[in-house]
């Protein structure tokens, strides 16, 4: 098996301003999520979260042991959030099989032991997103359907934003320290997310965008309201964002986002609003 983390350093506001284009993607983008057969983790400094993609194959990889959290096994002071995003696939934890499909989610508590990924089908492998942050106490494992995410109806037509939060890891559905997770669709024609832009400084968030056609490309948007900055990303790319960031995008085609938070608070509405005006 092969598992690979890469480490990225957290990332100011007056750093972020001065980057050229390969600056800010090395500082922020993880372009290489998901590859056949390995576990890739990226361990960033805001807020400690990992983030990560698996792709079993014909074996079954298992995520035991993660040198970089100082720990001796990856969940003795973490929790863990996965989401799948492709074919149908089982995670196995607490001697315990749980099998995802498609946008379905499950959550372990801190300490819930060894991780193992495998897929129904290794000619159509499951593709499993990781997000980890630090707990400080146990909370039950949960296995989370989009019909159990709570809904969260956003945006108009007019204003090429109509989507539908769903809320996966909320203290509404399933217990946890303090990750956020959850998966925003649009409907048809709409393609601007998170827009009016808001900041949450006592929260860090990443992005991660799915469900594009190969050519389909998003601008995100980032920077303080009043230095704004863009990154463009394909299918099944990631961005970190700074809670005194903007995250915001727009995309050439339809897609889908996941969003994952971690920091003070477990309040989803405890945002700073970005008057439009206000943006540069």
């Amino acid at each position: 098996m092969t598992l690979s983390v890469s480490v990225r350093q957290a990332v100011g506001p007056q750093d972020a301003a001065r980057r050229d284009t390969k600056g800010l993607r090395d500082g922020f983008v993880i372009e290489d999520l998901f590859r056949p057969g390995e576990v890739k983790l990226t361990y960033s400094h805001l807020d400690r979260m990992i983030v990560g993609g698996v792709v079993p194959t014909t074996n079954t990889l298992v995520v035991d042991s993660v040198p970089e959290t100082g720990t001796e096994r990856f969940l003795d002071r973490r929790e863990v959030a996965i989401v799948n995003i492709g074919a149908a696939g089982t995670i196995s934890v607490g001697g315990k099989d749980y099998a995802l499909g498609f946008q379905e989610a499950l959550y372990v508590g801190m300490g819930g032991g060894a991780l193992g990924f495998a897929s129904s089908d290794p000619a159509a492998p499951a593709l499993f997103y990781l997000l980890s942050a630090p707990a400080h106490r146990v909370c039950p494992t949960v296995h989370i359907t989009r019909e159990m995410a709570k809904k969260v109806v956003l945006g108009s037509a007019e204003e090429s934003n109509a989507r539908t939060i769903n809320q996966y890891v909320h203290p509404d559905v399933c217990e946890s320290c303090q990750l956020l997770v959850g998966l925003t669709m649009f409907e048809p024609g709409s393609v601007w997310n998170t827009m009016p832009a808001h900041v949450h400084d006592r929260r860090m968030e990443v992005y991660l965008y799915f469900g594009m056609q190969e050519a389909t490309r998003i601008f995100h948007f980032m920077g303080e309201p009043g230095e704004t900055r863009h990154v463009v990303l394909k299918n099944h790319q990631a961005v970190l964002s700074p809670g005194w960031s903007i995250h915001s995008g727009a995309g050439t085609g339809r897609y889908a986002f996941i969003w994952a938070m971690a920091g003070d608070n477990m309040s989803f509405t405890d945002m700073d609003k970005v008057p439009m005006d206000a943006l540069l």
